[in-house]
């Protein structure tokens, strides 16, 4: 894959978007690959260009600092002392390098205006180069226990154990969010996208070619056919089921879940993969990202903790009265999705190999996700084909 070739056209949209929306925009850029120092320096700059009032502010009063940094973004606190009064602060997310081969900004642009006004995430205020400015959440976010990637970007300031995604309260709390944010319309097709952009992926995953001798043996182990045979066949079982399609958050990871616990908030953020999808395809996504970045599959939730979410999810009111049926019906088609959910992240980090220059072992994270689909599949296709019979 040549460097300036995309799987997402129109890709230059930040003018546009900012324009519409009376969103301010510069097509200044941060180069995250900078020292810290600089790169703050750079951050400043880019806030005074954006914001007029802070224009001719002395670099001296504002201060920036690491919130968390994953396998894709890095987010800033940008804290501004304007006048006598207490500090405003804004997060800058910086996306990571080469992420428009994989995430549709156009997209992401569109759906963050609805989504914050349904009080989903935070309010976005500007957009430039590579990033954009949003209002800044006091709240911390929920992270793997493993560290990954360079000091930069795998820092972690605000962590919160992965397990206690797994606490009831709080896995109640996330899918009485999650129904809420399903409900949202978002203006424009509500055609699915999530095969759509597996295909894509394999398009462009299956037509690599790496520089490192050691790293091209690797990826001439995978058999894209099999690999392609996979993909179609369980398309075609999905579509079966005929799940629900919604506007879905398609990363509700760890790292994009916040919580305040002095107010005892929940916040969903980050929706740079947000698009219309199965509803089922979203809660066995979810379900995956228990296991974090190391790719623990013992922390997968039980069948008792997934009927739990799913009284929550379906009947967030009176949780204890979702029928049995319901509640099967949900858990087939969750962790029949689940599966794609594996498929959909292996064939992504295949490119991410190709075109990251975060330090992180993405081949090797295709071949965690690739074998968990392998060792899952049967018993979820099964399940699924069983209930199609009945």
């Amino acid at each position: 894959m040549g460097a300036t070739e995309n799987i997402w056209t129109a890709m230059d949209i930040a003018p546009s978007v900012a324009i519409h929306d009376s969103i301010p925009h510069h097509p200044l850029s941060v180069d995250t690959a900078l020292s810290f120092s600089v790169m703050s320096h750079r951050v400043i700059e880019v806030c005074k260009k954006l914001f007029r009032k802070w224009e001719k502010l002395d670099d001296s009063r504002f201060s920036v600092e690491t919130v968390s940094g994953g396998i894709t973004n890095l987010l800033l606190k940008v804290s501004v002392k304007e006048g006598n009064e207490d500090n405003v602060a804004v997060t800058v997310r910086l996306y990571g390098p080469n992420t428009e081969y994989v995430i549709d900004r156009k997209r992401e642009l569109q759906a963050i205006k609805y989504l914050s006004a349904a009080g989903f995430g935070a309010k976005l205020l500007g957009v430039f180069g590579n990033g954009m400015v949003q209002s800044f959440i006091n709240a911390r976010t929920l992270n793997p226990a493993a560290v990954v990637g360079p000091a930069i970007f795998a820092q972690i300031i605000l962590s919160f154990p992965l397990t206690d995604m797994k606490k009831p309260k709080l896995a109640a709390e996330i899918a009485k969010q999650l129904l809420r944010f399903h409900q949202v319309e978002i203006p424009g097709s509500k055609e699915p996208q999530l095969w759509v952009d597996i295909f894509k992926f394999f398009e462009k995953a299956s037509s690599l070619r790496f520089e490192a001798p050691d790293m091209q043996r690797r990826y001439e182990t995978i058999l894209f056919k099999e690999v392609h045979e996979e993909v179609t066949q369980l398309k075609e079982l999905t579509d079966r089921l005929n799940a629900p399609v919604v506007f879905s958050h398609n990363d509700l990871l760890s790292g994009n879940l916040m919580l305040d616990d002095e107010h005892d908030n929940l916040y969903f953020i980050d929706f740079e993969y947000g698009s219309y999808g199965y509803r089922g395809y979203d809660i066995g996504n979810h379900f995956n990202e228990y296991a974090g970045y190391e790719c623990d599959y013992s922390l997968y939730p039980s069948k008792d903790e997934q009927y739990h979410f799913f009284r929550h999810y379906l009947k967030p009111e009176k949780p204890y009265e979702v029928p049995e049926k319901d509640l099967k019906a949900l858990y087939i088609e969750t962790n029949t999705f689940m599966l794609a959910s594996h498929l959909y992240w292996a064939l992504w980090a295949l490119i991410q190999a190709k075109m990251s220059a975060i330090d992180f072992d993405y081949l090797g994270y295709f071949f965690l996700r690739y074998n968990q689909y392998k060792k899952e599949k049967q018993l979820c296709v099964s399940l699924a084909q069983s209930h199609l019979t009945v």
